[in-house]
């Protein structure tokens, strides 16, 4: 069962503060629900504008200016397994989502049957 204590988090703060500073942006660090990492990355303006840049939406104007409103009141959801979609900053995803994950992160999932079994879940938003 996916647990995160704020043990864990200080434990893993120093890596992911490391790799927010590299690209120069600021974000908190919180526990969601016991079994998930969150960090929410303020100030993300411009990895919301490459977001929408990059994904070809059908309707840009429109569509890009909704998706900044939303990011900017609710945040934008990052998939970590689509980082791609992010442009330039797929290195900073894949760096920041390996920092939160740290050296004892461990996922034995099994979709097929159904059994879900991870160290913890890890979840970032964007704030513009």
């Amino acid at each position: 069962m996916a647990y995160v204590s704020q043990e864990m988090k200080k434990e893993l703060a120093p890596a992911i503060k490391a790799v927010l500073k590299k690209y120069g942006f600021k974000g908190t660090i919180g526990v969601q629900h016991h079994s998930g990492l969150v960090v929410k990355i303020k100030g993300g303006t411009e990895i919301v504008e490459e977001y929408v840049r990059t994904t070809g939406l059908k309707n840009p104007a429109g569509r890009a200016k909704e998706i900044k409103e939303d990011a900017a009141r609710w945040g934008l959801d990052v998939n970590e397994y689509w980082t791609e979609r992010y442009g330039k900053y797929e290195g900073f995803f894949n760096e920041l989502v390996e920092a939160m994950k740290g050296p004892k992160y461990f996922c034995k999932d099994d979709i097929m049957t159904d059994y879900f079994h991870r160290s913890h879940y890890t979840y970032i938003k964007v704030y513009a």
